[in-house]
């Protein structure tokens, strides 16, 4: 029998957009699931990486670059997303050690 995971639902809603990790921030804040804050630094980190990058396209455009940044943040968003649904902590690939590191004001 699967136990349900404290803050699965706040981890899933972590990875519906920039608004989705700032709601998903306010649903942890009391109480405080330790799932619920792993998911939310992943995907808080992936949406800021994504703006990030596609802030610095836009003012140097290559096609081939929005290509790589699209693929790059799907791919690795579907990880995480799929991640929190299953019920595993698993980093996204390269970046998620970083997110945890350096988004710990995240409660």
């Amino acid at each position: 029998m699967n136990a349900k995971v404290e803050g699965k639902t706040t981890a899933i809603v972590a990875y519906l957009t920039i608004v989705g990790a700032l709601i998903a921030m306010s649903m942890n804040s009391e109480p405080r699931h330790a799932f619920a804050r792993f998911h939310t630094r992943q995907a808080f980190g992936l949406h800021l990486f994504f703006l990030g990058f596609a802030i610095f396209l836009s003012q140097w455009f290559n096609v081939y670059a929005w290509y790589g940044l699209y693929i790059c943040y799907i791919v690795l968003w579907g990880y995480g997303f799929i991640g929190a649904i299953s019920e595993k902590t698993n980093s996204v690939p390269v970046l998620g050690p970083y997110f945890q590191k350096w988004f710990t004001f995240i409660p």
